[in-house]
C-alpha cells in the first residue's frame, strides 16, 4: 500500500496543533497502545513521553514511511515493534488504546476496520480517532491526499456502532473558517509553508485558549471521538 501526498511532511512542523490535540486525549491514553497509521512515527514521539502508556506498537503500511517510521522509533523506549502492515493482520495481541489520528479519512472499507478494531480491543479498551471535519469542506487538498470522506458527529457515530461513545467534540474552530475560505475562495490543492505556519502559530492558539472554549467545542475543522469497548 502506498500513501498519497505529502500531508506528513506538511503538518510534521504544526507544533502547537499536535500539542493541542494531543492534549485534548491525553486523559484516555495508557498501558499498551496500538498506533495505527504511524507515518514519520511523529505522533509516536508524543505518545512515547506519556506517563501512563507502557508500550507502543505502530502500524504503517506504506514501505517508505515505514522505513523512515522504523528508524526513527529506534529510539523510542516504550515501542514494542514496527510493522509494515494494517490492522486486520493483527490477530492474537489486545490493546488497552488503539489510536487513529489523520488516518481513518483514508480508509475505503471502515466497516472492515471496526471489525478489526473490535477485535483487537482489550476488555476495557478504547478507540481514539481523530478525523477531519463537514464533508462541504471536502476540497482538492482532501483529494490530492487520498481523503475519501469528511466527517461529523453523526458519521463517525454510525461507523462506530459496535462501541460505547465516550465523548466526541470538535477541535480548531478557527482552522473551520480558515479551510471555508480555502474551499470557497482561494481553492488551493495544497497549503503552503506559510499558510502551516499563519494556522499554527495564530489560528491553533485563538481556538484552543479563546475560540473553542466560547464555542463549547461544537464545531471546528477537525473532529474527535473517544470510544469504548
Amino acid at each position: 500500500m502506498d500513501y498519497i501526498g505529502n500531508e506528513l511532511e506538511i503538518f510534521d512542523k504544526a507544533t502547537n496543533w499536535k500539542e493541542y490535540w494531543f492534549s485534548a486525549i491525553s486523559r484516555h491514553l495508557n498501558g499498551k497502545v496500538l498506533e495505527v497509521g504511524a507515518g514519520l512515527g511523529s505522533n509516536t514521539m508524543l505518545l512515547n513521553n506519556h506517563s501512563k502508556v507502557t508500550s507502543i506498537t505502530c502500524l504503517e503500511p506504506d514501505k517508505k514511511l515505514f522505513a523512515q517510521l522504523k528508524e526513527k522509533s529506534a529510539q523510542l523506549s516504550k515501542v514494542k515493534s514496527v510493522i509494515n502492515s494494517t490492522i486486520q493482520f493483527i490477530e492474537e495481541e489486545k490493546y488497552d488504546v488503539i489510536i487513529y489520528i489523520d488516518v481513518l479519512e483514508h480508509i475505503d472499507d471502515v466497516m472492515s476496520e471496526v471489525v478489526a478494531m473490535k477485535r483487537c480491543l482489550s476488555e476495557d479498551g478504547k478507540i481514539i480517532i481523530l478525523v477531519p471535519a463537514y464533508q462541504y469542506l471536502f476540497s482538492d487538498f482532501d483529494k490530492a491526499i487520498g481523503h475519501f470522506r469528511r466527517y461529523n458527529k453523526g458519521l463517525l457515530l454510525s461507523q462506530l456502532t459496535p462501541f460505547r461513545k465516550d465523548s466526541v467534540f470538535y477541535l480548531d474552530s478557527m482552522g473551520y473558517f480558515a479551510s471555508l475560505a480555502n474551499k470557497t475562495l482561494l481553492k488551493k490543492s495544497e497549503p503552503s509553508a506559510s499558510n502551516i505556519k499563519f494556522w499554527d502559530s495564530l489560528l491553533i492558539p485563538a481556538s484552543r485558549w479563546l475560540f473553542d472554549i466560547i464555542f463549547m467545542r461544537s464545531f471546528g475543522k477537525s473532529l474527535i471521538g473517544v470510544f469504548k469497548a
